[in-house]
């Protein structure tokens, strides 16, 4: 596939209300349907950061499972944000990714952020994942992760970063730097999605979800604090081509991941 176009939704999420949340989602997306290839949603969509797992918690081929895989079907295009999952007793930051053929993928959350506890009431992911969707390699990540760029590395390997997060506006400009360190380090498209507005916990939120090119381009982003949604269209021969020109991945040092 030579184009790729992903689309972002940035918006207020309804402190720990996932029927609310859910109807935004359906709402913001209903004129993308055959306009675009991805619909990214932020992190924890249906409840917003919340540290009470157990409350608010689904089984897997859940409520929001199972709304992502018709919104999937009805928009034509895959479907992918996090939301709280318990498997085997334990609760997890599961980032789901749903096809419009039904496939789903999911990720769970690696780097949980200790300075909101998140540590001591979600269990840590223990894989990469990697989905390849319409020709695309994508890779999916959450929030926190975005700071560790040895789990984030990619040597030729993956086209696409997709991260979700509920990213405090107080930490805005480490937010933007390392979206655009992460996609000049590994070569990659990335795209961060960020919610807008104050958490039940009073945490303010300013957004600034974006595109990013390979080069370290901005290719699209909505406005600081505002909600909506922003469309880039992502080119994978001009990738091809830049990487041919510049193979940076050839003189990556090797390393393994121990889990």
């Amino acid at each position: 596939m030579k184009k790729f176009t992903i689309s972002l939704l940035q918006f207020d999420l309804q402190w720990e209300d996932p029927g609310v949340n859910r109807g935004r989602v359906e709402r913001m997306t209903a004129g993308l349907k055959g306009q675009t290839d991805l619909i990214l949603l932020p992190e924890m969509f249906t409840t917003g950061f919340t540290m009470e797992p157990e409350k608010h918690f689904e089984e897997p081929e859940g409520p929001t499972t199972l709304f992502l895989r018709q919104l999937a079907r009805d928009r034509q295009a895959a479907v992918a944000g996090s939301c709280i999952v318990r498997e085997e007793g334990r609760y997890y930051n599961r980032f789901l990714f749903v096809t419009p053929g039904g496939e789903m993928y999911h990720y769970d959350k690696r780097h949980l952020f200790r300075m909101g506890e998140e540590h001591l009431h979600y269990a840590p992911g223990e894989r990469q994942v990697t989905v390849v969707y319409r020709g695309v390699r994508i890779k999916l990540f959450v929030c926190y992760d975005l700071r560790f760029p040895v789990w984030i590395r990619s040597r030729n390997d993956a086209d696409l970063l997709l991260f979700v997060a509920n990213w405090p506006a107080s930490r805005r400009r480490v937010w933007k730097t390392l979206l655009t360190a992460r996609a000049l380090e590994n070569q990659t498209y990335v795209a961060g999605v960020n919610r807008v507005g104050a958490d039940g916990r009073e945490i303010s939120y300013a957004g600034d979800s974006r595109v990013i090119s390979p080069r370290g381009e901005v290719m699209g982003e909505l406005p600081d604090n505002g909600e909506g949604v922003i469309t880039a269209t992502l080119d994978m021969e001009e990738l091809r081509a830049f990487r041919e020109k510049f193979p940076v991945h050839l003189d990556a040092d090797e390393f393994e991941i121990k889990m």
